[in-house]
């Protein structure tokens, strides 16, 4: 059994390696090229569109839900523990240069989220109950003509979310038990909270979602703010080392050990990917419930996700660590504990610390509510709306068990697993590029919808 635990692990740590870099990194690429750089081409205008226009309610099209609340149940999916501590771990191992390549990968993978909710919304369908559903199971199926791939991507997501929901319930199962609260406690309670919701259908998951996520990204933010403020005067030259070893190695210093440019891409190429979920298929299964004119309105919303993700909450990560020079201190198999330690060198060990606490909980509580859902709806699509319900209730039962570690022996399967959907998703969002190439030329050729066309005359 060891042995083949040991396999597994290995073809994990294969896979996740340059493999999916480049299937991630690289599918971003063809399909930046292929839109014409429209990220960065149109910026402003798609901030304006989604920051601009948070509270408005949209006075025309199809769906059941706004667009913003759409957006809160992906970004509640997105934004998890990984963006407090998977931050510094890239920069103990690939120093303070991976922060730029990390904002690199998120401006490029914006292509791919971008293309996956334009084909969620092109190719959704309503259900016998009568909710809009899509995603890459849809798409894959009705735009590529593979529903074998469809068909794949939905099973392989299906059983992934059994192990991850797990895997995020121990974090806040040991967060809990530091308060002598006992796993057996901490997991009913988080499994009960996520049914109430998920029961509710998407309605209720998106009005839970749309106060949450803005609640739990301010208190983080708010405190990773005053630690940076307070550490001002280091900003100067914490933006010069970030640039300036972005693209040449920088030695060991203090407890960092020091970094070659191979690892300062790589890592930082890794955290932008893994920090937004661009490429996996996951956010259009929450934007296809969205009310909206055309597929292209509804996808900036998922720039609106990797903005607030990778480009806000994972940089001021980063600017705690790096300004408060913790990173020097601190030896890297120790990373994941850098934001806590400098909230607590600041605001002592319980307010430092219960921030940080508070945040990683509030994380991972809204991501298990969304992920349950995104396993039902593949349950759904494979075997119809009854085994979804099955399945909603297996997710739960692993909530309670991942308390008690009790589903182990799954957790190596998960980055495998989660390989499984990326892989077919990325497949059909580049042979499907030139669609959503003719959707996005489709709105802003039109001045209708894109304003600008009159304003220039």
């Amino acid at each position: 059994m060891d042995t083949f635990m040991n396999f597994i692990v290995s073809i994990s740590n294969w896979v996740w390696g340059i493999p999916m870099l480049v299937i991630l990194f690289g599918g971003g690429l063809i399909l930046t090229f292929s839109l014409g750089f429209f990220q960065f081409k149109y910026f402003g205008f798609i901030c304006k569109e989604t920051f601009g226009k948070i509270l408005e309610k949209p006075e025309k099209g199809e769906g059941t839900v706004s667009p913003f609340q759409a957006a809160s149940a992906a970004l509640a999916s997105t934004i998890g523990a990984a963006n407090i501590v998977g931050v510094p771990v890239a920069i103990a191992f690939g120093g303070p240069g991976a922060v730029f390549w990390m904002w690199l990968t998120a401006f490029i993978g914006s292509a791919s989220k971008f293309s996956e909710i334009v084909l969620g919304i092109k190719y959704r369908e309503k259900n016998e109950l009568g909710e809009y559903v899509g995603g890459p199971q849809y798409y894959l199926d009705k735009g590529l003509n593979a529903p074998w791939l469809g068909k794949l991507f939905a099973f392989c997501l299906m059983l992934e979310i059994i192990p991850s929901v797990a895997t995020q319930t121990i974090s806040v199962v040991q967060t809990a038990a530091t308060l002598n609260i006992p796993n057996w406690v901490s997991g009913a309670v988080i499994a009960a909270l996520v049914g109430i919701v998920v029961y509710g259908g998407i309605q209720r998951i998106v009005q839970v979602s749309e106060k949450l996520v803005p609640f739990m990204a301010g208190v983080y933010l708010l405190g990773a703010l005053v630690v940076t403020i307070v550490n001002i005067t280091q900003l100067p030259s914490v933006v010069v080392l970030i640039f300036k070893h972005a693209f040449a190695p920088m030695a060991a210093v203090g407890g960092f050990g020091g970094a070659m440019i191979s690892q300062t891409i790589s890592r930082g190429i890794a955290r932008g990917t893994y920090s937004n979920e661009a490429g996996m298929g996951t956010a259009p299964i929450a934007h296809v419930a969205a009310i909206t004119d055309h597929p292209v309105r509804q996808a900036f919303w998922g720039i609106f996700e990797i903005i607030v993700s990778t480009l806000i909450i994972c940089t001021m990560t980063a600017m705690i660590v790096l300004t408060s020079g913790i990173w020097k201190t601190i030896p890297s198999s120790e990373a994941a504990s850098m934001p806590a330690r400098a909230f607590q060198s600041l605001m002592g060990g319980s307010l430092g610390g219960g921030i940080v606490t508070l945040s990683i909980t509030l994380f991972v509580l809204s991501t298990i509510i969304v992920i349950v859902f995104y396993g039902e709806k593949q349950a759904e699509y494979l075997f119809g709306t009854k085994f979804s319900q099955v399945m909603k209730f297996i997710y739960l039962v692993a909530i309670f068990l991942g308390a008690y570690g009790g589903i182990e022996f799954l957790y190596s399967f998960l980055d495998i697993l989660l390989a499984s959907i990326i892989i077919p998703n990325m497949i059909g969002l580049v042979l499907m590029r030139n669609q959503v190439r003719e959707l996005k030329d489709d709105f802003f050729n039109n001045p209708n919808f894109y304003p600008m066309l009159r304003e220039n005359k």
